[in-house]
């Protein structure tokens, strides 16, 4: 009998002792398009739990010294594509993302120790870029650290931190506007399917060239003449271009093509547009 609970009882012992437990500060890799590419942070997300932050001589990431940017391994931000922070132009690549955290302002670092555990092993030497960011109180508090891409423009972004009643955006940018226009044009001379419906979109939309933007869907229309879609996007050049009557003509048709093919959102899209002439 005694040798029976010996070994239920070792057998409980190693259950216990190979249970999964949930991580106190649980990993995220968070992922983003931006861009011609990505954005993508792995991170440790730790929790107040009635703790204080953000503060002098505090127990979590106190103001004025050197914090991981979350918890467990150095937080580390993989950029596809060359980016721009800090006024510096980044190649593709991953970097450890350090933070300084201070009352007003925090100082930002980006740093190839990437073997870094933490702080640990941080060099300045190894810094890449070192810039500073305005903080933002908030409210209510966020109880665990959260990292998320926030106000994406076709060139820009921030890289939000937020954590107790404090928020930073760390701005990006990336410059691809000469890039896509000049494969845009590469394509419009030398493919044989020449992309008009994707130039005319990126004329109207990003380079502000109403006149380019016109020629290319007038093109894409003529290949497409039922692309109730494009009708709608000729409407709004035209009306950017001050061209009301062609722009109705245009939201009309946009319309029309729409019920035709079932397509409620753009029947409702045509008609917004038509009221707003």
């Amino acid at each position: 009998m005694k040798k029976i609970f010996l070994l239920v009882s070792g057998i409980s012992a190693l259950l216990i002792t190979n249970a999964q437990m949930p991580a106190p500060s649980p990993t995220e890799m968070l992922s983003q398009d931006f861009g011609l590419g990505k954005i993508i942070v792995t991170y440790s997300r730790p929790a107040l739990k009635n703790r204080t932050v953000f503060m002098q001589n505090c127990e979590l990431a106190p103001l004025g010294k050197l914090w991981r940017t979350g918890a467990n391994a150095a937080t580390k931000i993989n950029f596809t594509d060359k980016v721009s922070m800090g006024g510096k132009d980044l190649d593709s690549g991953t970097y450890v993302l350090y933070t300084i955290p201070g009352k007003n302002q925090w100082e930002i670092i980006l740093n190839k120790g990437l073997k870094n555990w933490g702080a640990d092993g941080y060099m300045e030497s190894d810094d890449i870029v070192r810039f500073k960011v305005p903080v933002t109180a908030i409210s209510p508090s966020v109880e665990s650290f959260t990292m998320q891409v926030a106000n994406i423009k076709f060139e820009s972004c921030d890289l939000q931190l937020s954590w107790g009643n404090t928020m930073v955006n760390i701005p990006i940018t990336t410059h691809i506007k000469a890039r896509i226009r000049n494969q845009l044009e590469q394509a419009l001379m030398n493919s044989d399917k020449k992309p008009y419906w994707q130039a005319a979109n990126f004329y109207f939309q990003w380079d502000k060239n109403n006149d380019k933007a016109l020629d290319n869907v007038n093109k894409a229309i003529t290949e497409n003449p039922d692309a109730y879609y494009m009708y709608l996007l000729r409407a709004k050049i035209e009306k950017a271009q001050g061209k009301k009557m062609q722009a109705k003509n245009d939201a009309q048709k946009c319309i029309e093509l729409a019920t035709a093919a079932k397509n409620d959102e753009y029947v409702m899209l045509g008609n917004e547009l038509m009221k707003s002439l």
